[in-house]
């Protein structure tokens, strides 16, 4: 089901979109510097608070529960867009990206992504508006997804990657300095690509990657192709400024991903289940719906989402918090030893008080 949105309302949408959009790039490109913890806050907040204001909207133009598809459709990109983030975090990593360019490294990420989400929703839509089978697929898909997520090692992923920049790096003949910015450097008057387009190759590579998981996702919450894109474009836009606030939280939310796992999983099943009430397969039932298939509603599916995130956030916070309390303890123990030891190394030598005479004559 679409919703039934004015034609004005989605021309002006995309219009204000694109607008936000283009001022958040040039700022990063005329402005490139290492944002501030509140200056990064600020953002997050002003785009978090832009989703929510449009979520209204959507209430106001279409009813409920079309705004409810659109707040757990974003939430959905949301979290699977902080999965992105780890990768972003290798990636600056690996390539030594100086953190003052690293705003425009991850603006240019954005656009990559946003370009090619919009290319997989148009195919998504009108797969599934001519093939409702497709909805067995993609919930396999995630559910295939969502086993890797939790469970899969990675090692292999990282050492592929290794192999992938690596070819790059031979075939186009890349320098191993960065020019600010720039794509292309003149050395000793001959010219050569900088690190950055092995970067921006290894992060579109990346977003290409996400975009295959997360457009099946969101479909699974909505079938309205304009309520997949913002939500898609509003998940984005506050990413660049929420790898900055986070910084070294990242690698403390060691459940996050048994949270995204989750989220996938759940979205699986509701897919599986949509498709067997919407069954046209022959091979199936007789190709006749299975009208005993219970629909997971929005509002489920909302609570879900916000559940499986809370959770898996509290729980790696809370075990962060338990490392610490017994780093601090084995510290202190430790620290208890060396006194301990030092306190005995000083009592051995320590002379003894010379005996009296008295006590000579008595012996």
């Amino acid at each position: 089901m679409h919703p039934e949105l004015p034609l004005v309302f989605e021309i002006g949408s995309y219009i204000a979109l694109g607008l936000i959009l283009l001022f958040d790039l040039l700022y990063v490109v005329k402005r490139p510097h290492i944002p501030s913890f509140k200056e990064a806050t600020l953002w997050v907040v002003f785009y978090v608070s832009l989703a929510l204001v449009f979520a209204g909207l959507m209430w106001a133009f279409a009813g409920g529960e079309f705004a409810g598809q659109f707040v757990a459709g974003w939430l959905t990109e949301y979290s699977l867009s902080v999965d992105n983030l780890f990768v972003f975090v290798i990636i600056m990593a690996r390539f030594s990206v100086p953190r003052k360019f690293q705003q425009e490294v991850l603006m240019v990420g954005i656009v990559i992504a946003l370009v090619l989400r919009g290319i997989f929703i148009l195919l998504g839509a009108q797969i599934i508006a001519n093939f409702s089978f497709v909805f067995y697929i993609f919930g396999i898909f995630l559910l295939i997804t969502a086993y890797r997520q939790a469970f899969a090692d990675n090692d292999d992923a990282d050492d592929g990657e290794t192999r992938f920049t690596l070819f790059l790096r031979r075939k186009l003949g890349v320098h191993d300095e960065f020019d600010g910015s720039k794509l292309r450097t003149t050395i000793d008057g001959k010219r050569y690509f900088t690190p950055m387009i092995v970067v921006f190759i290894a992060i579109g590579t990346t977003d290409f990657i996400f975009a295959i998981d997360s457009i099946p996702a969101i479909f699974g919450i909505t079938q309205s192709p304009f309520i997949v894109f913002t939500a898609n474009v509003f998940a984005l836009m506050g990413l660049r400024q929420l790898y900055f606030l986070l910084g070294g939280l990242l690698d403390r939310l060691r459940y996050l991903h048994y949270g995204i796992a989750f989220i996938l999983a759940f979205i699986g099943v509701k897919l599986f289940l949509h498709a067997m009430h919407e069954n046209e397969l022959p091979f199936i039932n007789g190709g006749e719906h299975i009208e005993w298939a219970p629909e997971i509603s929005t509002w489920v599916s909302l609570v879900v989402i916000i559940a499986s995130m809370t959770v898996a956030t509290l729980a790696s916070l809370a075990h962060g918090a338990r490392d610490k309390r017994a780093e601090a303890d084995d510290d202190g123990a430790q620290k208890d030893r060396v006194e301990s030891a030092v306190d005995a190394s000083e009592s051995d030598q320590t002379p003894r008080a010379p005996r009296s005479d008295d006590e000579g004559s008595a012996r």
